[in-house]
């Protein structure tokens, strides 16, 4: 896949930081994972297709209760902030004691794309712990339907390596958590630079954070400006 950086980066920026009441709806019994959904206001819609952003929960968020997914991450920092992303976003769910599948996150997406407003050449996708491991997942197996990814302290399988390789990718882990261990990240960066040098991809290990200090990614400009700058060439 080929990715280009749009120029519009800082129009995306002064987006994120406007104060907007964001409506999720739920979304059940379409797909295999039941999702909460924000739709883009018309003044942004009507500019033509839009962006879509899936959050990939955490463990801690699992189970069947929907307003869960709210708890930390991109939804609550759009519902408890204010923030405001310039296209739609969406929040599946996963059961207890599931991991994320990335047939299913597939699912969600091509969904989205046949019912919705959406641009194919768009399509991001971030999680933390549990999500991170499913983000990585579902890059490395769907490398193609990704523009870009962020996954924080988790983890993924090295086989997939040279197709993460393809894809813009910020990795970062604390290297004191005490819920996944850094190496899980350290190994698949490790096989993404074999493959291309790391090229595409952002790593960091946060000196002294722990499992949960990474949650303050969800709410830094920088982590939405990063996401949407890029757009694919081929979607």
């Amino acid at each position: 896949m080929k990715q280009k950086v749009l120029l519009t980066v800082l129009c995306y920026g002064l987006l994120a930081t406007i104060q907007a009441q964001t409506i999720f709806s739920e979304v059940h019994k379409e797909n295999q994972y039941p999702f909460l959904l924000s739709i883009p206001p018309d003044s942004v819609d009507s500019q033509g297709p839009s962006p879509l952003l899936v959050f990939l929960h955490g463990r801690s968020l699992s189970g069947s209760d929907l307003t869960m997914v709210k708890k930390y991450g991109v939804l609550h920092e759009m519902e408890k902030k204010g923030r405001f992303v310039p296209g739609y976003v969406i929040g599946p769910q996963v059961k207890k004691g599931e991991s994320w599948n990335p047939d299913k996150i597939l699912q969600l997406v091509e969904y989205m794309i046949r019912n919705y407003n959406i641009d194919s050449s768009r399509i991001y996708i971030a999680g933390m712990s549990l999500g991170g491991y499913g983000t990585l997942h579902f890059a490395g197996k769907y490398p193609q339907r990704v523009t870009a990814a962020v996954a924080l302290c988790g983890g993924g399988d090295v086989r997939d390596g040279c197709r993460l390789a393809e894809v813009p990718l910020w990795i970062e882990h604390g290297d004191q958590d005490e819920s996944v261990p850094v190496n899980e990240s350290i190994k698949v960066a490790n096989a993404i630079k074999g493959c291309n040098g790391g090229k595409n991809l952002k790593f960091i290990i946060d000196q002294g954070a722990n499992h949960g200090a990474l949650e303050k990614i969800f709410r830094s400009d920088e982590f939405y400006n990063w996401l949407f700058s890029f757009k694919s060439d081929d979607n």
